[in-house]
């Protein structure tokens, strides 16, 4: 690995910069690492909802990928969101030939609204092809339901049991975030080979929400070519969220749910 860690994001856009790939690439920057970007859909979204979807055909992802990867290879993947099962399987392909060291999948599902945003056999690709892919899943509670064909987990200790079976279904490690439940502390449930373990952070008091999953799993991307293990990575990340949540009130973008302030730190 270099200096510097080149990691790759693939995922559909946002036109607010809050979300896809717009966030994972300031997320990348903010956090030491070059980014890089494979485009699956283009979105028309701002802080108040998504009015359109135009997804990229699979063959021109599979062209998008093995024309960076073959000059670029990636020391770490984020993928996000990918909106049927040709590019699931696409995007499984290329995993398969250049075998990237670390791949974050965040399994973008099911809407805020709660409404599903993948056909069935999408969610079947994504689960039978894709999961026994990647390192590391970063469902929320509904999203992992889903994958599951379960009732969303209503407590930790139904979070620890969908995490397992998660990773019984070919997930290496799990990480289930309970920012759904409720509370003051919102804890997510890390499930790895060596075991289970709890991370817990406080709840940030703000409606500038926008991008939060993309953000988290990019930002573990970007940092665990840096870290021992992904317990690591994971703590650090989270930290870097809740920074930038406690931050984003400033920013003042859009109307609706406005985005993390990716650049906290920095600004």
């Amino acid at each position: 690995m270099s200096a510097v860690p080149k990691v790759l994001s693939i995922a559909g856009t946002d036109p607010s910069g809050g979300a896809g790939i717009q966030a994972d690439l300031k997320t990348f920057s903010a956090l030491g690492a070059y980014g890089m970007t494979v485009v699956t859909a283009l979105v028309a979204q701002t802080t108040t909802g998504v009015t359109g979807i135009h997804e990229v055909p699979a063959a021109f992802v599979a062209e998008q990928l093995d024309t960076l990867l073959t000059d670029v290879p990636a020391d770490a993947v984020k993928i996000g969101m990918l909106g049927n099962a040709a590019l699931i399987k696409a995007v499984a392909a290329a995993l398969d030939t250049y075998r990237p060291a670390y791949v974050v999948l965040d399994p973008v599902m099911v809407a805020k609204s709660g409404d599903r945003l993948l056909p069935a056999d999408a969610v079947a690709a994504l689960r039978e092809t894709l999961l026994p892919r990647v390192d590391l899943i970063t469902p929320n509670l509904p999203e992992a339901a889903d994958l599951l064909g379960e009732e969303p987990a209503g407590s930790l200790a139904a979070m620890h049991g969908q995490a397992a079976r998660l990773r019984a279904l070919g997930a290496r490690q799990v990480l289930l975030k309970g920012g759904h439940l409720d509370g003051d502390t919102c804890v997510d449930v890390l499930a790895t080979p060596e075991g289970t373990i709890e991370l817990a952070a406080p709840r940030v008091n703000t409606k500038n929400t926008h991008g939060t999953g993309c953000t988290l799993s990019s930002a573990i991307a970007a940092l665990r070519p840096r870290h021992d293990d992904w317990a690591g990575a994971v703590r650090a990340a989270k930290t870097y969220l809740t920074e930038a949540l406690r931050a984003a009130d400033s920013l003042h973008v859009g109307s609706g749910h406005g985005p993390v302030h990716h650049f906290h730190a920095i600004w």
